[in-house]
């Protein structure tokens, strides 16, 4: 029994996230269709974390065991052709059988896209928000200086999250422009359910002046969810990258 390591990309837009769900069609429910069709074995994938309906990843990882004989250095060209289009296996190594694809994560860093042009890119359509108005980065910057570090974020994750501890660490929260497009990179130790989205609503809502960046501390003591911005549209998010 070999333990494999795999790093995925896929478009999210058509997938009911990343995790199974009944009678819903999934990133994880077809790779383990994959490969059962190229095994015959019925496998459960472990994933780094889950990424909901129509978030998109650049570097999602998952491990499963196999007693398949298949080499090593076929399987990612052997998976890419039993997948759809909108997934694809970047990697496939072999690890040790301890390894863990979530308990063992150090960090992970999610990218929000917003399109800012005056008429959207029609080509990140699928994977931008697109807000017509000029943002001031600036303000936004200021305000995720104060989110940076270790935190309370009840205030920023959804009335959903059933997980007791709430207290997570930011390493990097930035906002940068490419063109008319504005990239949120934000990396930490781990997010609750909706955490990046509801910290890019927010800092939308301070880069369009209808928030004031220094509320932001208030906003974090407060550990109440309404007192954050509105839920930034799922598109725009990618899972960009797994550290351990």
């Amino acid at each position: 029994m070999r333990r494999l390591k795999c790093l995925v990309a896929y478009d999210g837009t058509d997938y009911s996230g990343f995790q199974v769900q009944p009678d819903q069609v999934t990133v994880q429910g077809e790779i383990e269709a994959a490969i059962k069709r190229i095994t015959g074995e019925t496998v459960q994938i472990v994933g780094s974390g889950r990424t909901d309906a129509g978030v998109h990843a650049r570097g999602q990882v998952f491990h499963f065991d196999t007693a398949s004989k298949v080499p090593l250095e076929k399987w990612a060209f052997i998976l890419n052709n039993q997948l759809p289009e909108a997934i694809v296996i970047r990697s496939v190594e072999q690890v040790e059988p301890t390894f863990h694809a979530r308990f063992d994560v150090k960090q992970k860093e999610y990218r929000y896209c917003i399109d800012n042009g005056p008429v959207p890119d029609v080509f990140f359509h699928r994977y931008a928000d697109h807000i017509r108005h000029p943002l001031d980065l600036e303000r936004m910057r200021r305000a995720a200086r104060y989110l940076v570090g270790e935190h309370d974020f009840t205030s920023f994750c959804s009335a959903k999250t059933f997980v007791e501890d709430k207290v997570r660490t930011i390493y990097r929260l930035e906002v940068e422009r490419d063109g008319q497009m504005i990239w949120v990179i934000c990396r930490g130790n781990g997010f609750l359910y909706n955490m990046v989205r509801i910290i890019v609503g927010t800092l939308v809502e301070v880069g369009q002046n209808k928030r004031d960046p220094d509320e932001i501390p208030e906003i974090l003591a407060a550990c109440d969810r309404e007192k954050a911005g509105k839920t930034a549209p799922a598109k725009g998010l990618t899972m960009w990258e797994v550290a351990y």
